[in-house]
């Protein structure tokens, strides 16, 4: 066990945090070598007359920035060297393999024909701010418009002036936690949330807090616990079928969840990449609490892959940190998608395209429904995936190993979890990534899996 110990003057409030960075830097300056081992929580907190469950918030911290790592009946040990995050879904498609791990909308010849068509049209009538300037204050005004036009699709009524065009969700989420949250703050997010949160909040500097839910997500009353910890500068939430779970919070919960925000100046980030695919949504977040929501919704998921812009719609008090973010991060989203999408949020192709989705998914769906009769799956009528528990003994690890052996990707359950909390095994499973034979196929695949039993089934191989 190492001999340093931090320093007690130096703990500032919240303590867990300023624990955490005298770790960190320790680590960093070469102080605590690798494989250092660090006390045990108790003797950590008696030294320090700390809480256990401070000392645990701040190993807790130090894991998740990947500078230490945590070994059952032996301890937590300095681990320098970082291992980067393995997204859920396949790097790249590997061979005849059915790969319904990756979140995507159902495409076919049609939307080709449709990006190839637009192109063209580019070809023709691209303007020259588009192609030759490198002030996005002389190539978005027009874009801005549309993107009102569309949000008003969404069920919000946002000025142009309130409205950055990104390129894509990944970029407007990274812009919206740079713009809120500054570097040492917590966010609350939902215990099962987006892949990318838990690598994009340590590369920002963020603790991340993931909080209880149920079938609706978030829970007020765990918003309000984590709040009261201290540091919290935002909540970060999904509400509407694009989370892992395919949960639609209802209209009551969100007016809830907007009156803890309120009451402790909390920053909503929501994101709401289905946009206007969902039918029959309650109003979003944006609409409840405009004072304070970042919107966030895009078109890659509802129309075509390729069409790589999205919108992010903040409140006039954030909308100078919003535009300085996204600048020295982005410095503005590519032009010529920005027109096509313009084009067609103006003549209608966007919304035809979200029709075309949400049929092809009433079927896809379908599919499921029959595939999967008798599983305890979790799913909406317009999300592009499904979420499937994992009953009996089945693992995560060896359930996804299996689905492979069998020729079938799946994302495992816990590439979402942001928190430390009790976990029940689960997969989500896109409907959208393959064609519907394929799907069909991939589906059964995973239906057999979940009624065998697991040990069998690896003396079976």
């Amino acid at each position: 066990m190492t001999n340093w110990q931090p320093d007690p003057t130096l703990l500032r409030r919240p303590a867990y945090l300023s624990l955490a960075e005298q770790i960190a830097r320790a680590i960093q300056d070469g102080i605590l070598p690798s494989g250092a081992r660090l006390p045990p929580h108790r003797m950590m907190a008696d030294s320090l007359k700390l809480s256990v469950q401070t000392v645990s918030r701040a190993y807790d911290d130090l894991i998740r920035r990947g500078l230490i790592s945590g070994e059952i009946g032996r301890g937590t040990f300095v681990q320098t060297l970082r291992k980067e995050p393995e997204p859920p879904y396949l790097p790249e498609r590997l061979g005849e393999l059915i790969d319904l791990s990756i979140l995507k909308p159902a495409c076919d010849q049609y939307h080709l024909e449709k990006m190839r068509e637009a192109f063209g049209w580019l070809a023709e009538n691209l303007p020259a701010s588009s192609a030759l300037s490198f002030r996005p204050n002389v190539v978005f005004p027009r874009h801005r418009v549309a993107a009102a036009e569309w949000l008003a699709r969404c069920g919000l009524d946002v000025s142009p002036l309130n409205i950055s065009v990104t390129n894509g969700a990944t970029s407007g989420m990274t812009t919206a936690l740079m713009s809120v949250a500054p570097p040492g703050s917590t966010v609350v997010v939902e215990a099962i949330s987006h892949h990318t949160l838990v690598p994009l909040s340590t590369y920002l500097g963020l603790h991340l807090e993931g909080v209880s839910i149920d079938e609706q997500g978030m829970l007020p009353e765990a918003l309000e616990a984590a709040c009261r910890k201290g540091n919290v500068r935002a909540v970060f939430l999904q509400p509407t079928v694009i989370n892992p779970m395919a949960a639609m919070m209802g209209a009551e919960r969100r007016e809830a969840l907007a009156e803890v925000a309120r009451r402790h100046d909390l920053a909503i980030i929501e994101n709401d990449i289905l946009g206007p695919l969902v039918e029959n949504r309650p109003p979003p977040m944006a609409a409840i609490a405009p004072e304070r929501t970042l919107y966030i919704t895009s078109f890659t998921k509802i129309t075509v892959p390729g069409l790589r812009i999205g919108y992010l719609a903040a409140p006039d008090r954030y909308v100078a940190a919003v535009a300085n973010r996204h600048l020295v991060s982005n410095w503005m989203a590519t032009p010529s998608i920005a027109e096509i999408a313009t084009k067609w949020v103006g003549d209608g192709t966007a919304m035809e395209l979200v029709g075309w989705q949400r049929r092809a998914l009433a079927v896809r769906h379908a599919i499921a429904a029959e595939t999967l009769a008798g599983l305890d799956y979790r799913d909406h009528p317009q999300s592009l995936h499904v979420w499937l528990p994992l009953t009996g003994a089945h693992t995560e690890e060896g359930f996804v190993s299996q689905a492979r052996l069998r020729g079938v990707a799946i994302a495992p359950g816990s590439s979402f979890r942001t928190s430390g909390e009790t976990w029940h095994p689960a997969v989500r499973i896109s409907l959208g990534s393959t064609t519907e034979v394929e799907l069909k196929t991939g589906l059964g695949i995973v239906a057999s899996l979940s009624v065998a039993d697991p040990e069998a089934l690896l003396l079976a191989i």
